[in-house]
């Protein structure tokens, strides 16, 4: 990566958030008390599922895996945007900037698939309740997590690399809070259409392949809740699928919206990048603890164990 004068580039400025320090010190304040809630809120969801054995299922082994996401693809992004909030020199390295834009679109990629394996889960769960546990074995569900890391690395690597080949301009300021593909190319001086080819193809048939699968399990799942005849019959399916219908609606529509369309508006990037990044990690162990009552059960008595052991450690110390 080099400047049109061929001097080298060291370190690019993100300059997204509000200049003013004011508001530069509410924004730190506001989104370390984010990030921090996102990383409780995970950490718990992945903890009792680990703990209570009949949380060891295929539903709750997609879940963890998708709180995991979560909390690495915040844990890229919100880090350096809390340093540079409190810093005057918002600058991060060309290796470090390469490092999160790969690292976020990895993780973002995979959390996608993911998404669409619940999607299938779902179904499987609603559709073909008695082939349920031949349809969702072991074997399956591993092989759709590992599959899914597998696809999001290489989607990630091969826009990454493409990235190398930019010749940028002597400008090397971004008006944004983190590195992104599309805001480094906005910095090139030389030809980034077939940058932009591969990144849109990626991100159509990435979106394609995830969304299809999501729409044709919702449609099998719709067309079989309203074959239910008992209300309490469809309130029980329904509530099935209810947080990840919640958490898919969430995510797509900000994340994919970002890479399809670069060019868009510096407001429109930070919103999107903000809501897929930061914001879907945070709401997700919300969604998946008000609205699932077995994660909910699961909580309390985690609670409700942590407080005992807590009370016989101070009676004993007495």
């Amino acid at each position: 990566m080099v400047l049109g004068n061929h001097s080298t580039i060291t370190e690019f400025i993100l300059l997204g958030l509000s200049a003013d320090p004011h508001i530069q010190v509410m924004f730190f304040v506001l989104f370390l008390w984010m990030y921090l809630l996102t990383l409780i809120g995970n950490l718990m969801i992945m903890t009792v599922i680990r703990m209570e054995s009949h949380l060891h299922s295929p539903m709750y082994f997609f879940l963890s895996h998708l709180s995991f996401l979560d909390l690495c693809l915040t844990s890229v992004t919100v880090p350096k945007m809390l340093e540079n909030l409190l810093s005057q020199k918002k600058s991060v390295s060309v290796e470090g900037c390469l490092a999160q834009a790969f690292f976020v679109f990895f993780i973002a990629g995979t959390e996608a698939f993911v998404l669409s394996a619940m999607a299938y889960d779902c179904y499987a769960a609603i559709c073909q309740p008695l082939l349920y546990g031949q349809l969702m074995n072991k074997q399956l569900c591993g092989g759709l997590v590992w599959l899914s890391w597998g696809l999001g690395f290489l989607d990630a690597l091969i826009n990454t690399l493409m990235t190398l080949n930019l010749d940028l301009c002597g400008a090397h300021v971004m008006l944004h809070f983190s590195c992104e593909l599309p805001s480094l190319f906005s910095l090139s001086c030389s030809d980034i259409s077939i940058n932009f080819l591969v990144l849109g193809f990626s991100t159509i048939v990435h979106a394609s392949g995830t969304l299809l699968l999501v729409f044709f399990s919702y449609a099998r799942i719709v067309s079989t809740i309203l074959n239910i005849t008992s209300t309490a019959g469809r309130s029980k399916a329904f509530s099935t699928c209810s947080s990840h219908l919640t958490t898919v609606s969430c995510f797509y529509g900000s994340a994919f919206l970002r890479y399809l369309m670069p060019n868009l508006s510096s407001p429109l990037e930070l919103i999107f990048s903000l809501q897929y990044s930061v914001v879907t990690p945070l709401v997700n162990p919300l969604v998946y603890s008000l609205k699932n009552k077995e994660v909910k059960e699961a909580l309390k008595r985690m609670w409700q164990k942590g407080l005992q052991h807590f009370r016989q450690q101070r009676t004993g110390r007495g």
